[in-house]
């Protein structure tokens, strides 16, 4: 999996790419500074930004993009939401999922210590990705350790995402087979209902004609009917009588 971080800043925007799975060894596949001239207007410095964010993601096509999360409390801090913004904006674009995460998730996913100082993400991001060096400058490191907080913490909750979706197929087709087994039931049971019901109604039919056919005297044809042109014998014997 390639990520892709991002820690937004206006006139310093660090940006990193780490490839990497949980549990295996992360390998650094790029890493950098966006930087915009501290005296252009803010259009043309986010314009900027997002031509280089851009021409970042087209180059290392990462599997998603990790951003840090900006409260907006502060001007300061309301320039730097609208670099993030740009951010998002350059990989909703080409359709790539963002994610963002604090600054204290980063630096407990890389430390363990969600307070740590920047010595010692800097250390323990130089440890990971087995660098000869630091990252320079401070925002790149900050960067590198967003997207290996999204590769490890992502990576974990893409999975059970999976699990929970492969347990909700589960239950649909479980629920689906039981209906149709139901209605192929009930179907065979009509069926077979109205099958017991006719040959009833036939058995009664000809029970009852033959009862007459008794009654009367004439013998019985193969259809249970009275043979046309004969004659029973209480007819004959009516007939002698007169």
């Amino acid at each position: 999996m390639r990520v892709f971080g991002v820690d937004p800043g206006l006139t310093r925007c660090g940006l990193g790419v780490v490839d990497g799975t949980p549990g295996l060894p992360l390998s650094l596949a790029g890493a950098g500074v966006a930087r915009t001239p501290a005296g252009d207007g803010v259009a043309a410095r986010l314009l900027a930004l997002d031509r280089e964010i851009g021409e970042w993601l087209d180059r290392y096509r990462p599997d998603a993009v990790a951003v840090e999360r900006v409260f907006s409390q502060h001007n300061l801090r309301t320039v730097m939401g609208t670099a993030q913004a740009v951010a998002i904006v350059c990989a909703a674009r080409r359709g790539i999922p963002v994610a963002l995460h604090t600054p204290s998730e980063a630096k407990a996913a890389v430390t363990g210590n969600g307070r740590a100082d920047k010595a010692q993400v800097a250390a323990m991001v130089t440890r990971l990705l087995r660098l000869a060096d630091p990252p320079r400058p401070a925002d790149t490191t900050d960067a590198l350790a967003l997207a290996i907080c999204h590769l490890w913490r992502g990576a974990s909750a893409q999975r059970l995402a999976h699990a929970v979706a492969a347990q909700t197929a589960a239950q649909t087709a479980a629920q689906t087979a039981a209906e149709a087994a139901a209605q192929a039931a009930a179907q065979t049971a009509a069926q077979t209902g109205a099958q017991t019901g006719a040959q009833t109604a036939a058995q009664t039919a000809g029970a009852q004609t033959a009862a007459q056919t008794a009654e009367s005297g004439a013998p019985l044809g193969a259809a249970g009917r009275p043979r046309e042109g004969v004659v029973s014998p209480r007819a004959r014997s009516a007939g002698g009588a007169r």
